[in-house]
């Protein structure tokens, strides 16, 4: 054969190949072997395949049939699924088989933020006994790879669901792990943890741009990212000769045997990184939209530290557009009509779903307040005034806040105590998104009064069971009168209040508590469950 006309065989064979490829029905890569589905609720299932193709996907006696529309993509809508510890076959059938094995179904939880939810297990406290202990398969993880989009979302993610053990557990996110263990054990039914986070991003990183351009801050944040860009070349030129300067250092260590420096210099922010607004929303949750979640795990803020009136508006703004956006894709978008066609023999008939109208309530959103973080200066205030944003947020329906204001550490912004951080944040789960009666919260401001003696008395809520003093005498509280300059006040318990006083200010007008970066003596009010206070102040100054 002529070696002319063999190769256009050739390659006539890779491209039909390529095609055939093309053509084959694929899910989304969210669905994978071990997947979790959502119990009680619609459950969409979509992927690709060649336009026009026909597809059944069939789990747990429900078959459903669909077609590819003129773009190559389909989505069926099961109906709400019963929990399950028993795994099973999700099959789907077009022009090829996919099966997805050991699939189970429960409650899944998208764990969310920068860096300290991102934190592994095994960098976390007592990780060696919490993965020797890990041998978990009703607890599942998957980890979003790090991907950026801007013009338009991503057309899909990367990952795999992976089943706890004791080999895969040190990679999963410590919070949500330690999270999902407290609702599991209490449960016992199965948790799928959907990690997606990024260290050192800014909340507007996590926002469509439908949301941001919903903001009044729109316009400042965009002003920020145009200075920060502007600004980038010189700073990225310096930051070149810093890291050469640092790599002949680390160079010279290596040789010597010794470890490299620890000053490596830290890249500036800029165009291409993840601190674009928008950015990490297009390219990590806008294309798992709409896969079924039962709520989610929020532990971010720290790169908006100093912006506070911004992140006020900013983060509630995310948590209703984030319920907007899977709001909105519960149901799927009617399909265009189709060209009329001759009629065919009827086919053998296969149970089609209707759409689904299920009234949804909105998901939970679960966040961490920001524990305390020296951020060299203790006695500022940044940190304090973020908290109390985040703190703003729980004016929304079906949110809950995390206190963890006791588990910093003063010099170390990724504080290790993430088995703590992940029980409350469960305790607040269990109470207010399952029901439970457990204690969820610590003493939380209620209400103040000016007594007539130069007091105030501080009454709390989720203070039935008792306030306690963890030390000699309470510490924490300051006190200002009309000057407006705060002193360290004298505290004691008195029932469900306490009692504030300074011989300092005689006529007494605000009280805070803990409101510093990093208070100092540690504050020590807690209540009778052992869970601490949550910072306050009743002024607005």
């Amino acid at each position: 054969m002529p070696l002319r006309l063999r190769t256009s065989l050739a390659l006539s064979a890779l491209l039909l190949g390529t095609a055939a490829l093309r053509a084959d029905v694929k899910p989304a890569a969210i669905f994978t072997d071990h997947v979790v589905l959502q119990r009680d609720a619609v459950v969409p299932v979509w992927g690709t395949a060649k336009r026009g193709e026909k597809i059944t996907v069939t789990f747990r006696g429900q078959t459903l049939a669909t077609k590819a529309d003129r773009d190559g993509n389909w989505r069926v809508d099961f109906a709400p699924l019963a929990p399950s510890t028993s795994p099973a076959d999700l099959v789907i059938d077009g022009n090829n088989t996919v099966t997805l094995r050991d699939v189970l179904v429960g409650d899944v939880w998208l764990c969310s933020g920068q860096s300290n939810i991102e934190w592994p297990v095994r960098l976390a406290d007592n990780a060696a006994l919490a993965v020797s202990t890990a041998q978990l398969p009703l607890i599942r993880h998957f980890k979003v790879a790090q991907q950026m989009a801007h013009a338009q979302p991503a057309a899909d993610v990367q990952g795999a669901w992976t089943v706890c053990t004791p080999e895969t557990a040190p990679h999963f996110t410590a919070v949500g792990f330690f999270f999902g263990r407290e609702l599991q054990r209490e449960l016992g039914i199965p948790i799928g943890l959907l990690n997606i986070s990024w260290g050192g991003t800014p909340i507007e990183s996590w926002l469509s741009p439908a949301m941001l351009t919903a903001s009044p801050h729109a316009a400042s944040v965009a002003s920020a990212w145009a200075k920060i860009v502007a600004e980038y070349p010189p700073k990225k030129a310096a930051h070149d000769q810093k890291m050469a300067e640092w790599q002949q250092r680390a160079d010279a260590a290596k040789a010597a045997g010794q470890p490299e420096p620890g000053d490596r210099p830290w890249r500036p922010t800029g165009p291409g990184l993840p601190e674009e607004p928008t950015v990490v929303w297009q390219g990590m949750v806008a294309p798992v939209v709409p896969f079924a979640i039962r709520g989610v795990v929020w532990y971010q803020g720290e790169s908006n530290v100093g912006r506070e009136a911004e992140y006020r508006d900013l983060f509630p703004g995310l948590i209703r557009g984030w319920r907007d956006a899977w709001a909105a894709a519960a149901q799927p978008p009617t399909p265009a009509a189709e060209p009329r066609k001759k009629k065919k023999r009827k086919e053998a008939e296969v149970f089609v779903a209707p759409a689904l109208q299920v009234a949804a309530s909105p998901f939970a959103f679960l966040f961490v307040q920001l524990p305390n973080y020296a951020d060299n200066n203790p006695d500022g205030t940044s940190w304090a005034r973020l908290r109390e944003a985040q703190a703003a947020a729980l004016a929304l329906p079906a949110t809950g806040m995390a206190v963890t204001l006791d588990l910093g550490e003063s010099a170390n912004l990724h504080p290790t105590h993430k088995q703590e951080v992940g029980r409350r944040l469960g305790l607040v789960a269990r109470a207010q998104v399952y029901g439970e009666g457990v204690d969820d919260a610590g003493p939380t401001y209620a209400e103040h009064s000016l007594e007539a003696n130069g007091s105030i008395r501080v009454r709390f809520d989720h203070a039935q069971i008792g306030l306690v003093c963890r030390g000699p005498r309470l510490q924490g509280f300051l006190i200002a009168g009309a000057d407006r300059v705060f002193q360290p006040a004298d505290a004691r318990l008195e029932g469900d209040a306490v009692i504030v006083t300074s011989p300092a200010v005689k006529a007494p007008m605000a009280v805070r508590y803990a409101f510093a970066n990093d208070p100092q003596p540690a504050p020590n009010l807690y209540n009778g469950a052992g869970l601490p206070a949550a910072p306050f102040r009743t002024d607005s100054w």
